[in-house]
């Protein structure tokens, strides 16, 4: 090698910091000058904020070997080439050295995370054909004990870095997670003095109905509300005042205005409100959502961001105080005026405890749509007819089913219905019958929890029957099992505890500013990390993403740039159905691959045309479709070119919408072809499985009843999982084992009156527990 490319290569070579760490030596003033100029350009990694990060979110980046150099190998060729068994000696000898593992806690490894490190650094080294002229020179220095092994850790975590690239850029991370002060994000809205009234009270005090009519009286304004079903009420209630109402949605925008000018009233889901257009009222309806897990942050920006001169709350009075706190922090006052229910409730000293009892105006509430299809078909074999009216169902079903339970002439006087009610539907319910005190429900971390409904819960369902508007001026609430009545009275005593803190969320812009900073790291782990990462006042929590996530890891491996990913992953679906999840999927690989979604391709996709439910399956796949189908229109909003054909879909969407009505119409009668069809499988796997057993000798009556009863015991575990689950109670499951036990023993006495003294004689030979 040339002098000048020899002296090249040691300009490259690094300071090392060996000496500053070697134990028992003196480090010399140059030594100790390089060490702290590069502990100095690593601070980054060592400072952070009070909140150790979970390390567990890291996910490491592979670091490939290196392979052979164009330039050569310069680190063997001024020195010579390492002895692998020599090097492994000395990396096992710094992976066990307690002050390297000190240091690196000190710059953010804990144990788990320099384990990880030190195996890719140690395969880096063996591995690679060609490393680094430095480093070369460093292990071979160690080799001959001209240097010490700890002189090797700033190449470390030069490795480690390249791992877990958060460690080198905590700070920056930290700074931009930060979610402290969320009233500095809306300066338009700090810019004007705004009068906030909370109109406090119970379902059916009116509460909504005085913000609305300040609402209609003003120049313009703008009503943001939890569901589509609330934003079409207010959008029709204002036209038909003659008030000009455009609605937004996030699957539709309807402009009044013939010309296409926008009109000086919104009617709003809550999501969708603007923070930056000027208005001279807001409602903000059921601020008590606030709290809400996933979607608590929208009612947060809508409280803080609205530009309004006056902004009217409508919720529940535990509410009160989480919005005094936050006005307090933009120095805005509120003003408080609290409603009594209009009509009175009553709770009653008796349970339902039989669908016989059932009387007109009654609504049975299910926590589940399989409650849903029981109570329903056995309220049919009784000869009644009953309205049907659950989450999943699209809106225009809803209406169809609430407008046929309210209409006086039709012989439909039942309602058996999900927690659905609870908001968006004017029903003329007398009485409310809970059918289970036990719902599903996700805590903020994610998590299911089958716990009895909350007090909120509880007065929100009740308070629908008896309404003012309604042909019934008094209402009542009982259960459908004596056992739960209790329960029920209980919770509905108990003070509504007051909410604590508000939701938020992270915007696009700030995980674009993640993702530069973290430009390998997928966008779920991201999330993970910013919400990890992520500081907030005590007034607040960071929303559940989970939804998010799910998406994002479904979308990752299609190529999209970081906000295209993002949007597909605010998307609104469900992702417990299969074929909603596959469309979010083969939307966003035709939209990597610039093809646009015409309708003619939604067609083929849904395979259409569409028939007619012929049972549940066949129903759940049509609602399944409606989904596909809103999705499609909430994109087409965000990427018009892609999605061109918005109102060719919205019409197909209303034409499977009366199919979908047709189903739920007649879904007693898809039950009971459900039923049937089941029976059948049923009977063919039965006659199947005899077919295979021909020739066995068939069991005895007293081996029959010896499986029934080991079955039943097996399946104790089933049971608790039911009961826990709402679909059994201990009271359902006290009358199941007395019917079991019943029927058994009148079987056991009508075959000993039936048999003769021989056969009886002959049991007991062949079985003698037959007694």
């Amino acid at each position: 090698m040339s002098l000048p490319r020899c002296a090249l290569r040691w300009v490259w070579l690094p300071a090392r910091v060996g000496p500053a760490l070697r134990p028992g030596r003196e480090p010399g003033p140059r030594a100790l000058g390089r060490a702290a100029a590069w502990a100095w350009s690593s601070s980054s990694s060592s400072s952070g904020g009070s909140k150790a990060p979970n390390t567990s979110l890291y996910v490491p980046l592979p670091v490939k070997p290196l392979g052979p150099s164009a330039a050569g190998d310069v680190g063997a060729e001024l020195t010579r080439p390492l002895n692998k068994a020599e090097v492994r000696k000395v990396l096992d000898k710094f992976y066990k050295r307690k002050e390297i593992q000190k240091l690196g806690s000190d710059y953010g490894l804990d144990a788990r995370l320099f384990h990880q490190a030190f195996i890719s650094f140690r395969n880096y080294i063996l591995q690679s054909q060609s490393l680094d002229v430095d480093i070369h020179i460093t292990l071979n220095d160690i080799c001959f004990s001209a240097a010490h092994v700890d002189d090797l850790f700033p190449f470390f975590m030069r490795h480690a870095k390249q791992m877990f690239p958060m460690l080198a850029c905590k700070d920056d991370l930290r700074k931009i997670s930060d979610l402290r002060l969320p009233p500095n994000w809306y300066p338009e809205a700090r810019s004007i003095r705004r009068k906030i009234v909370f109109h406090a009270g119970p379902t059916n005090s009116g509460k909504t109905y005085h913000a609305i009519q300040r609402y209609l009286a003003a120049k313009s304004g703008v009503y943001c509300g939890p569901l589509k079903l609330l934003a079409h009420e207010i959008f029709e209630k204002s036209n038909n005042a003659g008030v000009l109402c455009d609605l937004v949605t996030g699957e539709e925008r309807v402009v009044t205005d013939p010309d296409g000018k926008p009109a000086a009233h919104v009617a709003c889901t809550v999501e969708m409100c603007s923070v930056t257009s000027p208005y001279d009222v807001a409602v903000i309806d059921e601020i008590q959502m606030i709290k809400d897990p996933a979607r608590g942050w929208a009612w947060t920006r809508a409280l803080l961001g609205l530009c309004a001169e006056e902004i009217h709350l409508c919720g529940e009075a535990a509410a009160i105080d989480i919005v005094s706190e936050l006005m307090y922090t933009t120095g805005e006052e509120v003003e408080v005026r609290n409603y009594k229910r209009l009509t009175p409730i009553t709770v009653l000293d008796h349970a339902l405890e039989s669908l016989d009892n059932l009387r007109p105006g009654d609504c049975i509430v299910c926590f589940s749509k399989n409650d849903i299809y029981s109570v329903s078909r056995q309220i049919e074999i009784r000869g009644l007819e009953s309205a049907v009216i659950y989450g999943s169902l699209p809106p225009g079903t809803k209406l169809a089913q609430a407008k046929k339970f309210n209409d006086p002439d039709d012989p439909c006087k039942i309602l058996v219905a999900t927690d659905a009610i609870g908001m968006g539907l004017n029903l003329s319910i007398k009485r409310i019958i809970f059918n289970s005190l036990i719902k599903p429900s996700i805590n903020e971390k994610g998590e299911k929890e089958m716990e009895p409904i909350s007090t909120s819960q509880a007065l929100q369902i009740s308070g629908r029957a008896g309404r003012f508007s309604s042909k019934f001026k008094e209402g009542e609430v009982t259960t459908m099992y004596p056992d739960d009545l209790k329960l029920l009275k209980e919770i509905l005593n108990k003070p509504v505890e007051p909410i604590a803190a508000a939701g938020l969320h992270p915007t696009a812009d700030q995980i674009e500013m993640f993702a530069y900073h973290l430009p390998d790291t997928t966008l779920a782990n991201l999330i993970d990390i910013f919400v990890d990462f992520s500081q907030v006042d005590g007034q607040y929590f960071v929303c559940n993403m989970d939804d998010f996530k799910f998406s994002a890891d479904l979308i990752q491996h299609i190529p999209l740039s970081l906000r295209v990913r993002y949007v597909f992953c605010t998307a609104p679906i469900n992702k417990k159905q299969p074929f909603v999840c596959s469309t979010l999927l083969q939307f966003a690989r035709q939209y990597s691959r610039n093809e646009p979604l015409t309708f003619a391709w939604i067609r083929r996709y849904a395979k259409c045309p569409l028939q007619p439910p012929k049972n549940i399956k066949d129903l759940v796949e049509l609602e399944a479709v409606h989904d596909v189908l809103d999705l499609y229109l909430w994109l087409s909003y965000r990427f018009v070119d892609m999605f061109p054909d918005a109102s060719l879909v919205r019409d197909f969407q209303k034409e499977l919408d009366g199919v979908i009505q047709k189903g739920v119409h007649n879904i007693t009668r898809l039950i009971r072809m459900s039923e049937s069809q089941r029976m059948l499988n049923l009977d063919s796997s039965s006659a199947g499985k005899q077919g295979q057993s021909l020739g066995a000798e068939k069991p005895s009556s007293g081996e029959t009843v010896e499986a029934a009863v080991a079955e039943s015991l097996a399946s104790k575990s089933l049971a608790s999982k039911l009961v826990r689950q709402g679909r059994l109670t201990p009271h359902m499951l006290k009358q199941l084992r007395k019917e079991w036990l019943k029927q058994q023993t009148e079987e056991e006495r009508s075959r000993a009156e039936n048999d003769s003294p021989s056969e009886r004689t002959r049991r007991k030979k062949n079985d003698p527990k037959a007694h």
